[in-house]
């Protein structure tokens, strides 16, 4: 029982780390895009995504794009959630079912005490082809479905689901450049901030115990 109480604790405080680690990344990707020395990247990647939606096939990408955006955001998580935790639920997966709701619902409340310290402005570059009033880092597109298509791997442990959440969280991401809503080193702050957040709830997974 000693042992495991060590191993425990270990595996506790690599999960604090893990997540320190994301938030001082996150911090240093804030300093670097506020002292504009990822300008050059991102109105170059920005100006690309502007020039690439205005084309025929670009035309046609932008619905998709904007599906992308409706599925990741708070309405469309509430929704894959709402469907979610029932069937867990329904599969006697109580403790999974607590553990997602838990972990989405703190990951939420980081990102959102994040975006106000940070209070960075939504990019100008393009014309936006969604609706924002919030601030803009970390993105919160980002951040979520990180968290929320990475838990959903983590209880399916399935290579395949892993693969289709990879998907998922970058087309999502890329949907917030294309939209003209988010620098690129937003998203790949809330990428972070959700990889972190992700590897220090797992510590906390039922599934990972077996």
């Amino acid at each position: 029982m000693a042992v495991r109480s060590i191993s425990d604790r270990w595996t506790v405080w690599k999960g604090a780390g893990a997540l320190a680690l994301a938030l001082f990344c996150v911090l240093g990707v804030a300093l670097m895009q506020r002292a504009g020395w990822l300008d050059g990247l991102n109105v170059g990647l920005m100006g690309w995504a502007g020039t690439a939606r205005d084309s025929g096939l670009g035309q046609q990408l932008t619905p998709l794009m904007r599906l992308a955006t409706a599925i990741g955001d708070t309405i469309g998580r509430l929704a894959i959630l709402a469907l979610v935790l029932p069937a867990l639920l329904w599969r006697h997966r109580r403790a999974d079912a607590l553990w997602l709701a838990l972990m989405m619902a703190g990951g939420t409340a980081l990102n959102l005490i994040l975006k106000q310290i940070f209070a960075a402005p939504r990019p100008d570059l393009l014309p936006h082809l969604d609706i924002v009033h919030s601030y803009s880092f970390p993105s919160g597109h980002a951040a979520g479905n990180m968290m929320m298509f990475g838990a959903l791997a983590m209880l399916a442990g399935r290579r395949s689901a892993y693969w289709a959440a990879g998907v998922m969280i970058a087309l999502i991401g890329a949907s917030r450049v294309w939209l003209g809503v988010h620098w690129p080193s937003d998203v790949t702050a809330g990428w972070i901030e959700g990889l972190g957040w992700l590897a220090f709830c797992r510590v906390w997974l039922p599934a990972r115990r077996g």
